[in-house]
């Protein structure tokens, strides 16, 4: 059972930052992967082959399941 989501953004100047994201409840890795899915189209917009975080800091490349 997982209960940590881990997001890595790669900012504008190059810094790939990992994000914690502390689930509210215990859930397998499938269920945290479908559920960063739904949080990623919550937090950032797809264009041109990328995720682009709406607050403009950079990009989403990917989730990581704890």
């Amino acid at each position: 059972m997982t209960k940590t989501l881990i997001i890595l953004i790669l900012l504008f100047d190059g810094e790939l930052v990992k994000q914690k994201f502390e689930l509210p409840i215990q859930m397998s890795v499938y269920e945290c992967l479908s559920f960063s899915e739904k949080y990623r189209e919550t937090i950032a917009t797809y264009r041109d082959n990328h995720y682009y975080l709406n607050d403009g800091r950079g990009t989403i490349q990917g989730f990581m399941c704890l």
